[in-house]
């Protein structure tokens, strides 16, 4: 590279506008995993950041206010949703999910890697707004081993139960439109699957010279 190509701060060797941080967008149906495989990519990778989605449904048993959702009435996320405060959001099983915009904005553009983990609606509604986000789709290794462990949560009736399964199919018939597939048969590969995704995204090119000025002395 001669010093006139030298790339302006900011930019790609082609040119490319960069951002110093990373944002991943993890999908699945119910029942595939992937809250597990996210809690289990945060512990080894501390560097990955999991926004915590706000929600108008009752907590389970176990989640936490803060940590795996933040929970709020119907007409307080209805509220936000008015003044334009999601990324994203989407009702499923008639329930709100949002996504806050301004804590992912903030955090890329503290260079952080951020992870959405949402479902295929909210996910397209990201790509509309980031193109280079990074989309990948949790799959269980078959539909019987879905119901299998729907049922084994104890969580949820056998109705609803059959509408997740039915939902699954809907979610799983949008795959092709995430960048990675990972089967979550055996969960330690799957972890390492993961992390893999994300160790590749940060080698690439423009998030290189995103993430080290030094890099522009060449």
């Amino acid at each position: 590279m001669t010093i006139e190509e030298k790339p302006e701060p900011g930019r790609s060797p082609g040119g490319r506008a960069c951002r110093a941080g990373l944002l991943f967008v993890v999908s699945a149906p119910s029942g595939a995993g992937k809250t597990s495989l996210l809690d289990a990519l945060q512990a080894r990778d501390p560097q990955v950041l999991l926004s915590v989605s706000y929600t108008t449904r009752a907590p389970r048993p176990g989640e936490q206010e803060g940590r795996h959702y933040h929970f709020v009435p119907r007409a307080q996320f209805e509220q936000m949703l008015e003044r334009g405060e999601f990324l994203e959001s989407a009702l499923v099983h008639g329930n709100y999910y949002g996504t806050s915009e301004r804590w992912v904005l903030d955090r890329l553009d503290a260079g952080a890697n951020v992870v959405l983990e949402i479902d295929w609606q909210g996910a397209a509604q990201v790509r509309r707004r980031f193109s280079d986000s990074i989309g990948i789709f949790i799959l269980p290794p078959s539909l019987e081993a879905l119901e299998s462990r729907l049922n084994a949560r104890r969580q949820d009736t056998p109705a609803v139960i059959a509408a997740r399964l039915r939902a699954a199919r809907e979610e799983i018939s949008h795959v092709g439109e995430f960048d990675y597939v990972i089967i979550n048969d055996e969960f330690d590969r799957a972890v390492d699957d993961l992390r893999a995704v994300i160790r590749a995204a940060r080698l690439r090119t423009q998030t290189q010279f995103a993430a080290n000025p030094r890099l522009h002395q060449f």
